[in-house]
């Protein structure tokens, strides 16, 4: 079986701004406690030095709504090609300042919200990760496929992964 470690403080800041950046694409899911819970596909738009992570959000959109209702939620990251994947578990706001929001704003951000980093829908999400679980390879894309590929052959487990959780 691959390798186990687990990541505190400093370290877990630095897996999160990794993951979230190089694919900054999240599942963001909201209303956990129910079945299915809610999840929506969300761009990452910056990760604090505390680990902390804005999106932008519609205001009257149902994840707004839940996270209103129960801020808990959970971004479940996934980068196939380069073999790296996180899930975090945290709290969520709802957040409305037109200062960050033009700190955060991109010409592609105009896509869902035309009036720019002033249009009366746009509200931001401040989610603050208290725990997670990360998987990656220890050695790159590379060795992890051509150990993947020894082992069909050998018959042989090569698992070149790493995981372990992450503790903000």
């Amino acid at each position: 079986m691959g390798k186990t470690e687990n990541l505190f403080s400093r370290e877990a800041i630095e897996k999160i701004k990794k993951i979230a950046t190089d694919e900054d694409i999240t599942m963001f899911c909201t209303n956990l406690g129910a079945r299915p819970f809610s999840t929506t596909p969300m761009s990452t738009q910056q990760v604090e030095d505390d680990g902390s992570i804005w999106f932008f959000s519609a205001k009257d959109s149902d994840r707004n709504a839940d996270l209103q209702r129960d801020p808990e939620a959970q971004l479940i990251y996934s980068s196939t090609s380069d073999q790296e994947y996180l899930s975090l578990y945290g709290e969520a706001r709802v957040v409305y300042n037109l200062d960050k929001a033009k700190e955060l704003w991109s010409p592609m951000v105009k896509t869902w919200f035309q009036e720019g980093p002033s249009d009366p829908n746009l509200s931001l999400i401040h989610f603050k990760p208290k725990e997670g679980y990360y998987w990656d390879t220890q050695h790159g894309k590379v060795v992890a496929f051509a150990k993947m590929a020894a082992s069909v052959v050998s018959g042989k487990t090569m698992d070149d992964g790493v995981s372990g959780k992450i503790s903000v």
